[in-house]
């Protein structure tokens, strides 16, 4: 019989691109996604060690699924990922029931353990130190049928401080341009509107093969690539923004006017311990040129409250860049000590209740800069790609979802347009007015103006969509509410 699987996927951008490839990798060595997570007979828990208590959240889920298990004969459980990477066998050791652990460097090897623990019956642990098959090169099952995921590179050469993944996906490494641009114009024959193009420090990309502007060209490049409406990319890294590709951004019309470069903190006291190789000056000055360039740019970033020895005059230094920068929005971490990382043994730890005041206090700051940017596009006509055709409730009105080109979220109600609403599925385009910014999100009432259909949502609606979502937690989007987290 055929043997059924499910993924479930926490963490970053990187990690969902890493579980379509064990979808893809599972479907071609002849498992079938289950219709019921419940019931599946492989599970699969792709983790992330960069959020606090991502231990406390695997063991919590393995417990949970010991006793399923127990009932369901021949079941499997696999961990992969960053986590997996790190605790490497204390993962068997605390839940012997697991079957498979295999790190970030060896996704390829998912199938192969899978079986040689069913036929050995006994776990199966392999973790490369490096990475040996590129993970966009292997087979992918998409959770989407209007946009992709593309990876660039894999790894960092960076040493911030209080960040652990360059221990995890080790240093930085490269695809060859001709690779990826293959990549992305497959995914638009095949009907995807949007890639989202994908690296740890995605502005370093050409770092491995020398060419430090490979990064604007292969913007450029995605110009003329047919059908493809849409790129974005993530994450870049202040200190390797270049003037080149601020303007590849404002000149190639498919790149979309959307920023998101993490600040972590205004401080330039607190970028040095951070080891973050830019200033606050410097910062700014991109963020000036960008806008200069591309007016209309919606800019996101990532802030850290609490770093170990921030005073309150740092703090009150992020709060004047942000007050500055005037972000549409922000994911606000409050710092923790993470083991391996050196800030976890700096001095001078903040105390909790004076972190969380803080984060409190540029949470309140940051939602009113959202609110007022969001409130400044009332009245305005919107593209957005619809996300999803279910809607959502609010009071008697039927809303669906989409993402604007600058990334932000608008709930719009359906209507006009040809047909009342009908027939508007995931994967089209229409044109909305904005009747109501809120804090985290666009809101039109309005009928729509314009709905385009496309191909990506013909798949959606004939189900021959090339790929389904794995169970998917923890992503946040751009313009979703500041994460009420810790880093």
């Amino acid at each position: 019989m055929t043997r059924s699987y499910t993924i479930r996927t926490y963490g970053c951008q990187m990690n969902v691109h890493d579980s379509e490839r064990m979808a893809g990798l599972l479907e071609a060595s002849g498992y079938a996604r289950s219709a019921d997570p419940a019931d599946a007979d492989v599970v699969v828990i792709n983790t992330c060690a960069v959020r606090e208590n991502a231990d406390n959240r695997l063991y919590g889920n393995l417990g949970h699924l010991a006793p399923v298990k127990a009932a369901h004969p021949g079941m499997q459980i696999a961990v992969g990922g960053c986590l997996a990477q790190k605790d490497r066998a204390e993962i068997v050791r605390r839940a012997p029931w697991v079957d498979v652990v295999f790190g970030t460097h060896n996704v390829h090897a998912l199938p192969v353990l899978l079986e040689r623990a069913r036929h050995n019956e006994t776990a199966q642990v392999e973790i490369a130190e490096s990475l040996e098959v590129f993970p966009s090169t292997l087979p992918a099952r998409r959770e989407s049928a209007y946009a992709g995921w593309v990876s660039i590179s894999v790894g960092c050469n960076n040493s911030c401080t209080f960040c652990i993944v360059p221990s995890l996906r080790g240093t930085e490494k490269d695809r060859r341009p001709g690779d990826v641009l293959a990549e992305v114009a497959a995914l638009a024959a095949d009907g995807v509107l949007e890639v989202t193009l994908l690296g740890q420090n995605v502005n370093s990309y050409g770092v491995e093969f020398g060419d430090r502007g490979a990064f604007a060209k292969l913007l450029r490049a995605c110009g003329p690539v047919a059908g493809l409406e849409r790129v974005r990319f993530t994450s870049p890294h202040p200190r390797d923004f270049t003037s080149d590709v601020i303007s590849a951004m404002a000149e190639t019309p498919n790149v979309c006017p959307q920023l998101h470069m993490p600040l972590q903190s205004g401080s330039d006291d607190v970028l040095r311990r951070m080891r973050r190789s830019y200033r606050s000056s410097r910062y700014l000055s991109i963020i000036d040129e960008v806008r200069a360039a591309i007016p209309d740019a919606a800019i996101s970033t990532d802030i850290i409250v609490g770093f170990p020895g921030e005073t309150e005059a740092d703090f009150q230094a992020t709060l004047d860049v942000v007050g500055a920068a005037r972000f549409g929005s922000a994911f606000t971490f409050q710092y923790s000590p993470r083991p391996g990382t050196p800030a976890a043994t700096l001095p001078d730890q903040v105390p909790k209740a004076v972190v969380q005041e803080r984060y409190m206090r540029l949470v309140a700051l940051q939602e009113e800069i959202s609110w007022e940017a969001n409130r400044a596009l009332e009245g305005r006509v919107v593209e957005v790609l619809v996300a999803t055709g279910e809607g959502r409730k609010d009071g008697a009105t039927r809303r669906l979802s989409g993402r604007a080109r600058d990334g932000r979220l608008v709930h719009f109600s359906p209507g006009a347009a040809g047909s009342e609403g009908s027939g508007i599925r995931p994967g089209d385009v229409v044109e909305v007015t904005i009747g109501y910014g809120a804090p985290h999100h666009l809101v039109s009432d309005s009928p729509v103006l314009t709905h385009r259909r496309t191909r990506a949502g013909e798949h959606h609606d004939a189900g021959t969509r090339t790929g389904v979502a794995p169970t998917r937690l923890g992503l946040p989007g751009f313009g979703a509410p500041l994460t009420k987290g810790k880093s």
